[in-house]
């Protein structure tokens, strides 16, 4: 059927967004918005290159800053962030990917190489997309028989 499975290199975008945990909370924002994004990625610099640390979202802004009524002054990325993320590699096959994310209650996941460096998000949206596109190429083969048999009966 196909010849590999697919992965989360496969599915990730590759232009990510991100900051330093260090960055003040209220820029980070800021950012989301400047970017039309819904997280971001908290990452190390590192000689090896950008090491993901944290994922910092939307939904953790409101939840833990505007929903409790905390003044954002003095608040950094990394009060806030989710830490210890769960990372996928690119080469982790999607359905693992998946269940990782079920079991942790996530929707993103920062993608690394091998090395740990961050090479984009997988986003379950993005996932979405690509099961809605292979739908449709069923329905299309679906809709293609149907007509053939018509054609023949008629």
């Amino acid at each position: 059927m196909f010849s590999r499975p697919l992965t989360a290199g496969d599915l990730c975008i590759r232009e990510t967004v991100v900051v330093p945990p260090t960055l003040a909370l209220q820029e980070a924002a800021r950012l989301m918005r400047e970017q039309h994004v819904g997280a971001l990625v908290a990452v190390d610099e590192t000689p090896r290159g950008r090491v993901p640390v944290g994922m910092l979202t939307d939904r953790d802004i409101v939840t833990a800053v505007v929903a409790k009524d905390v003044s954002l002054h003095g608040l950094r990325v990394a009060d806030v962030m989710s830490d210890n993320p769960l990372v996928a590699r690119e080469d982790d096959t999607l359905l693992d990917v998946l269940s990782a994310m079920q079991r942790r209650g996530v929707r993103r996941v920062p993608v690394t190489s091998d090395a740990g460096v961050l090479e984009g998000v997988l986003a379950l949206d993005d996932v979405l997309g690509v099961i809605a596109e292979q739908l449709q190429a069923v329905i299309a083969a679906m809709q293609a028989g149907r007509q053939r048999e018509l054609r023949l009966r008629s």
